[in-house]
């Protein structure tokens, strides 16, 4: 049975002393303060979505801006092991006819506090719901892979088909060099399934992004499968991922199902009850 926590609980019962008490459980509280008392370099993995540019209300329970932002960058440095990870889904608001790009500034600045970007990852999504006028249909999101230092776990999934793949052996395949000559690399034969691109494509929309109907309460759910993908890619069975902006659970609930351990963190109480839901399986 999973339970939830409120921050209270955790310190009168002095949860926070025993990290391991920490995991596997729903905290109902701000990240801010969760992240205090949660121990240097333990987290492995990280994969969130964070309430970016006010775009959903969140019951009116939660306040974010770019100040508060850079003080959850700074408290998750300090948590994440050295070559840990952090998944960051966001997107951006257009105002006034601009386009915001506050989740550049956000990759600039978890760069500027000592991260790498290790990778650019587009999410385009099926559904894309109304145009802005003028405008083409804003179809995809980003997810920043930002590493501690060097990056510890990639396991890169091979899912991409290639259209030769286990037909052909393909001569002179070559490689263009920096002054404009071109190297013989030699002979090479095309696997079935080869390496995907920086741009994943998921189903998303209601019974696309997960078949849990309760999940839907949520205002900004992000398909199972593109947590799954993350979590495979970057973490190894037995690692701690946490989503320090827990909302319906996705994330806790793949991370159980890929034997990862996991930590969950939710300021509003309603979305803690539907993670908790789906955990127990309700």
């Amino acid at each position: 049975m999973i339970n939830i926590y409120s921050l209270k609980e955790l310190i009168d019962t002095k949860k926070y002393l025993d990290f391991n008490s920490l995991q596997h459980i729903l905290i109902n509280a701000d990240a801010l303060e969760v992240l205090d008392i949660i121990p240097e370099d333990c987290i492995d993995l990280v994969v969130t979505s964070p309430p970016y540019d006010n775009l959903r209300d969140y019951k009116n329970e939660i306040v974010w801006n770019y100040e508060i932002f850079k003080n959850i960058a700074t408290k998750l440095y300090r948590v994440i092991k050295k070559g840990g990870t952090i998944v960051w889904v966001v997107g951006d608001k257009t105002d006034n006819k601009n386009k915001t790009l506050t989740s550049f500034r956000q990759a600039l600045y978890f760069q500027e506090i000592g991260f790498k970007i290790y990778d650019v990852i587009i999410y385009e999504k099926s559904g894309t719901g109304p145009p802005h006028p003028g405008r083409y249909f804003n179809a995809f999101e980003y997810m920043f892979v930002i590493s501690k230092g060097s990056i510890k776990t990639v396991n890169i999934i091979k899912d991409k088909l290639n259209k030769w793949g286990g037909k052909s052996t393909f001569s002179n395949i070559t490689r263009r060099e920096k002054d404009g000559t071109l190297t013989n690399k030699g002979k090479k034969i095309i696997n079935k399934y080869g390496i995907r691109t920086n741009i994943w494509k998921y189903v998303n929309g209601k019974n696309f992004s997960t078949r849990d109907g309760i999940a839907y309460k949520h205002p900004a759910i992000f398909p199972e499968k593109l947590v799954k993908d993350h979590i495979i890619s970057w973490s190894n069975e037995g690692d701690i991922v946490l989503d320090p902006f827990g909302g319906s659970g996705t994330t806790a609930k793949i991370a159980r199902e890929l034997n990862r351990k996991w930590l969950y963190i939710e300021k509003v109480k309603e979305y803690c009850q539907i993670a908790k839901e789906r955990l127990n399986g309700n």
